[in-house]
């Protein structure tokens, strides 16, 4: 969990800090959000590739190292004078976070008893929520502050910090099954299973659409301050928060697969209910209650409780559908969550290039319909076969 506590800073810490990054380093808001393509691209297509290099490698050296790397590559980000070299630093150094997310999720489903992976899964990913709890209004306090090196830098301290703590924890001989070349096929040509990956890139396409020009949002459509944006972020991870604390509570008895849809249909209500944060939506609705920075924290709410769950759900629902193929399938998973979020950013921005932030939030709508549409269909074809492939 504090593995994945410095990963979720350190993968939104450029979200964190855009508006810093685009004043200092001299490009639009669009063209700096691209870092976030660039680094998902990266952990997108390199956590399927490394976890078939580094299956055979002990869990506990492994985790220790790519927390190690990743404290580096930020430390390394920090010192970058421009951005033509930020951008291919940025990309090296979230190859940590492509191996770690995964890796710690085969981890403790080999630790963990059958009974209890669901739950044991959702409480490592505690780790992402209270980096949006903690992660991004520190992120962005500190980019308006002090600039978005320092963000950067203590992204690397708190690397380090986890690294210890994984190296202190983790048991030796942690390893879960090594899947060869053949099983790797049969995953990745099998529906239902790429089914819920698709769920997993579909989602992430649609948050990372507006999710990724928060920050510039918030400041040039909203108008709000430095300490308001913060506020905003913590408000955000806070119910981000509560709602991984209730999915491990509850989804054992709900089931994964339902858990999944509430959280989807959850952001769908946000999105849907984002143009009236507007000066001229809130206008329409209550006296103008729905506009501004207030209206903005209520809109935000429900995102919010699915956004975090819905991952956590996943990875849950995909370990339990084959526990056999868990190490290729959350590595792929985690693959489409970094996939989904570089077509996102990149889609975002160019819609925001071109016409503003207008179209950003029905674009994020449109991804998400069809996220929902699959997740259904998956579930009702696993349910058929008896909920195990």
């Amino acid at each position: 969990m504090a593995g994945n506590f410095a990963i979720g800073c350190g993968v939104m810490v450029v979200a964190g800090s855009l508006n810093d990054l685009s004043a200092s380093l001299q490009v639009s808001a669009a063209v700096a959000g691209q870092l976030i393509t660039a680094g998902a691209v990266a952990m997108g297509l390199g956590a399927p590739l490394l976890v078939a290099v580094l299956a055979r490698f002990d869990r506990r050296w492994l985790l220790t190292a790519a927390l190690l790397w990743f404290a580096a590559g930020n430390a390394l980000s920090a010192l970058m004078p421009n951005y033509a070299a930020l951008l291919p630093v940025r990309a090296l150094a979230v190859l940590g976070a492509a191996v770690f997310t995964p890796q710690a999720a085969a981890a403790i489903n080999v630790l963990a008893p059958p009974e209890q992976r669901g739950r044991a899964i959702t409480t490592v990913f505690l780790g992402w929520s209270l980096s949006s709890v903690l992660g991004m209004p520190m992120h962005s306090y500190i980019g308006e502050a002090a600039g978005w090196r320092w963000a950067f830098a203590m992204v690397a301290l708190l690397s380090m910090a986890a690294a210890w703590g994984v190296w202190r924890t983790v048991p030796e001989g942690v390893k879960p099954p090594t899947l060869n070349w053949a099983s790797w096929g049969r995953v990745l040509t099998h529906p239902l299973l790429m089914g819920m990956v698709g769920v997993t890139l579909l989602s992430a396409a649609g948050q990372f659409t507006l999710f990724s020009y928060f920050a510039p949002y918030y400041r040039q459509v909203l108008g709000a301050n430095a300490t308001q944006v913060s506020l905003l972020f913590f408000w955000f991870g806070a119910f981000g928060l509560l709602g991984n604390v209730l999915l491990s509570r509850w989804i054992d008895r709900l089931g994964a697969a339902r858990c999944v849809h509430i959280a989807l249909v959850l952001m769908l209500v946000s999105l849907a209910a984002w143009p009236l944060t507007g000066p001229t939506g809130g206008a329409l609705l209550l006296g103008g209650l729905f506009g501004g920075v207030l209206g903005m924290g209520a809109v935000l709410v429900p995102w919010a409780l699915g956004c975090f769950s819905c991952n956590s759900a996943q990875q849950a629902r995909l370990s339990q559908a084959s526990a056999a193929y868990a190490p290729a399938t959350l590595a792929l998973n985690t693959s489409a969550i970094y996939g989904g979020q570089a077509i996102g950013a990149a889609g975002g921005g160019a819609l925001l290039a071109t016409q503003g932030f207008g179209p950003l939030p029905w674009a994020g709508l449109a991804w998400l319909v069809v996220a929902l549409v699959l997740s259904v269909w998956v579930a009702r074809r696993l349910r058929a076969q008896g909920g195990h492939v």
